[in-house]
């Protein structure tokens, strides 16, 4: 089951008058679109860099420079 398949089966809480409160996901599913929302993120920030001219580090440099800190 792909994420949007998976977002048929949120539930939502709702108050007495009927409004809506609250959004119940299963775990994996919340896992899911954080993953999602992260690399959306990643993918944002490089391309920040790209249009400023910054120089980018691969990902695996600046793990043993922080390591090594």
């Amino acid at each position: 089951m792909g994420l949007l398949e998976s977002l048929q089966t949120v539930q939502f809480l709702v108050d007495a008058a009927g409004n809506e409160r609250a959004v119940v996901l299963d775990y994996p599913l919340w896992e899911q679109l954080l993953t999602l929302l992260e690399d959306l993120e990643d993918a944002g920030e490089i391309r920040r860099l790209r249009e400023t001219g910054e120089e980018a580090v691969p990902w695996e440099e600046a793990k043993l420079e922080l390591r090594s800190k």
